[in-house]
């Protein structure tokens, strides 16, 4: 319940917020500093992440390793590879650690044309929708890996031995920690349509049987051609998407209250 004070600070900002008006090139300008600063903090994480590449290389094929048969190891096909691999991790090591200040940045330059309101609701969907990326990708790498890879060791066929390149594995492992990363984001794009009022709880919650083919439609696109990726990326999506749905609900009925409130 909001207090007469609350209410008058309120339509103060929001008033602010309307008769500020930038020049175009102002706000061109102001997203290049952003944009300046996002590839500045990419650059100062890529120079440490590289240096302990191999470290962390190691760390990420584990689930592999753990998975091959006897002394069977990694391999690079292409001569380059040992070189080119190690600067790959680090971008994208430094992109995936950088996300948050990006995101900042982001926050940063579109904050202050938010009314008040946006913005007590547009924070908690920021550092929330970073958390739920990178538990997407813990779910991956401790859950999802060490099962796929071991179903994929163990289809091989008799007198095949699973050797994998090491850019190959690289590229794959990205692809899918980023694919869980953002099937993570479910909850969050659904309170985004809520609270934008493109979509309400319960025109979603009908849509409900499309979803969940669509779930498992993406998890054919964005893993590989095999049952078992594809069932565990589906499954959660379509969990999150109800977990959305319970904080949609909420939002929705607290949306409605302020609007009573301010009639």
């Amino acid at each position: 319940m909001m207090t007469t004070k609350s209410l008058k600070r309120e339509r103060d900002h929001d008033q602010a917020v309307d008769e500020h008006s930038a020049p175009f090139i102002e706000h061109v300008r102001e997203l290049r500093r952003r944009i300046i600063w996002s590839l500045i903090a990419i650059v100062l994480l890529f120079v440490p992440i590289y240096y302990f590449a191999n470290e962390i290389y190691l760390i990420i094929a584990a689930p592999l390793i753990a998975a091959l048969p006897g002394e069977t190891s990694m391999i690079a096909t292409r001569v380059a590879a040992p070189f080119i691999t190690p600067l790959k991790l680090s971008a994208y090591g430094a992109l995936m650690v950088a996300m948050p200040f990006i995101l900042h940045q982001l926050w940063s330059f579109i904050a202050p044309g938010l009314y008040l309101r946006e913005k007590r609701i547009g924070l908690p969907l920021l550092v929330s929708s970073i958390l739920l990326f990178y538990l997407g990708v813990v779910f991956a790498y401790l859950v999802i890996f060490p099962v796929a890879f071991q179903f994929f060791v163990s289809v091989a066929p008799p007198g095949i031995q699973v050797m994998t390149d090491i850019s190959s594995y690289l590229e794959f492992v990205v692809s899918l920690s980023f694919a869980f990363g953002l099937s993570f984001e479910i909850p969050v794009a659904i309170l985004l349509l809520v609270w934008a009022g493109i979509a309400s709880p319960e025109g979603l919650a009908r849509k409900r049987p499309y979803v969940v083919i669509g779930c498992f439609a993406a998890g054919m696109v964005l893993t590989p051609p095999d049952p078992v990726t594809q069932i565990a990326l589906a499954v959660p999506a379509w969990l999150l998407f109800e977990v959305g749905l319970v904080c949609a609900r909420a939002v929705h009925r607290r949306k409605a209250q302020e609007q009573e409130q301010d009639d």
